[in-house]
């Protein structure tokens, strides 16, 4: 069974929502899912999962969270390398380019990222957010 961790941060709760049905899409596929937030995730847990799951919306000018997600997502960053690793995030403007510079850290630091553009959805999941988040889930359980 592939173990799974989620670890997001979420500020109006769309974040969270999606954290939540990709624990359900995991559970479906047969793994085993546990959610975590920044600062409950240090580098060291890394190598207690199959894969990993973070996701963040987009703040400000398109970035990452700075208080809480980004230092803790910056001190993972040299360990990425050959981690099976998931995107995943909200955003309410712009055109997702917090996420395309999120994806191209990973590839920088050697991650093997299930989905090259990362999942967005725009303010909360809808229902065909809903279902991609379940199947982001049933495909980390899979991989």
């Amino acid at each position: 069974m592939n173990k799974i961790a989620i670890v997001f941060w979420s500020g109006t709760g769309n974040t969270e929502a999606m954290a939540n049905y990709i624990a359900e899409g995991v559970r479906a596929g047969g793994g085993e899912a546990e959610l975590f937030g920044p600062k409950d995730f240090p580098a060291g847990r890394l190598t207690s999962f199959s894969a990993v799951a973070f996701g963040c919306p987009a703040m400000g000018s398109e970035v990452l969270e700075e208080m809480d997600f980004e230092p803790m997502f910056a001190g993972l960053e040299s360990s990425l390398s050959g981690k099976r690793i998931a995107l995943f995030g909200s955003y309410g403007w712009g055109d997702g380019q917090w996420m395309r510079d999120w994806c191209a850290r990973c590839n920088d630091a050697g991650a093997n990222l299930l989905d090259e553009n990362g999942l967005v959805v725009n303010e909360a999941p809808d229902a065909e957010g809903e279902e991609a988040c379940k199947e982001l889930g049933r495909k980390l359980a899979a991989w």
